[in-house]
């Protein structure tokens, strides 16, 4: 028997088949119309009127509040999204992976079942994305008094080795603003989470993860969502352009592989990149 349950989120509702034919639980986030086929996020207890700002964690939301409690103990369930897939070739890097699959191979990357190497964790985390490779002169020029704030804080900021994720967050979201959120973060993870961002150059990617621990995921989603909820009277939800409308979702973004690397023992785990939503797939049921 598989004990792999996959809800893939997606934002349209003719993605239905494709989903449908990878056997994933197809979710539909926020209030456009879907068919009744589709497993919602405004149903039962639920955030949904914040997906704009929140994106898939208005799902995760509804899934700690509705159905956690009532998945069996030790099932896997992961979560994905209908660009960004978990691979089934735990030997073949993220990045790697994006050049071979197309939509002739796709279907046969797929991951469907738990793999071997996953008996000894609870946790499978995305490959990790490095955040201290080139940043090009363009971006930089593009955002230059942004750029001259960071500089004039530190004049060697965009060397390699300096890099970090609290400077990707500063530059492509906007300074200062992962510091703000910190600052209301619970006692107990502020002074970890603030070293890990000052410190790591890479991060796990795309919100993604795959858990057999009801425990741990009720764990995770209390600390981020109290997080979340403490950051709103500071940012609020009168947000423009992308890299602030989503700002709750690039901070728990940056959150998920902290927690879960404090709190368990993660397996990193290739996910690909191919927008299912871009024509009608003939996939390998």
């Amino acid at each position: 028997m598989n004990n792999l349950e996959i809800y893939c989120m997606c934002l349209y509702d003719d993605h239905l088949e494709n989903v449908k034919a990878l056997g994933y639980i197809p979710v539909g986030l926020g209030r456009r119309q879907f068919r009744s086929e589709w497993l919602r996020d405004y149903e039962g207890e639920n955030i949904s009127h914040k997906n704009l700002y929140y994106g898939e964690y208005s799902f995760y939301y509804w899934f700690w509040k509705n159905k956690l409690d009532k998945i069996p103990d030790d099932k896997w369930i992961g979560f994905s999204h209908y660009r960004h897939h978990w691979s089934n070739q735990d030997r073949v890097k993220s990045d790697d992976l994006n050049i071979l699959i197309d939509e002739k191979n796709y279907s046969s990357f797929i991951l469907k079942e738990p793999n071997l190497a996953w008996k000894d964790h609870y946790v499978i985390l995305g490959d990790p994305m490095y955040v201290n490779g080139h940043y090009k002169l363009s971006k930089i020029l593009k955002n230059s008094f942004l750029s001259l704030r960071i500089l004039s804080k530190n004049l060697f900021a965009f060397k390699k080795k300096n890099r970090t994720i609290k400077l990707q967050f500063d530059f492509f979201h906007g300074m200062g603003i992962l510091d703000k959120a910190i600052d209301v973060l619970d006692e107990k993870e502020r002074n970890d989470f603030r070293k890990f961002v000052n410190n790591e150059h890479s991060f796990n990617r795309e919100n993604m993860f795959i858990c057999r621990s009801k425990k741990l995921m009720h764990e995770y989603f209390l600390s981020v969502f109290t997080w979340l909820e403490k950051c709103e009277p500071i940012f609020g939800f009168n947000l423009k352009g992308y890299d602030k409308t989503r700002i709750y979702t690039f901070l728990a973004e940056r959150y998920l592989p902290y927690w879960f690397n404090k709190y368990s023992k993660p397996l990193s785990w290739p996910v690909f990149f191919f927008d299912t939503n871009k024509k009608k797939l003939n996939l390998k049921k």
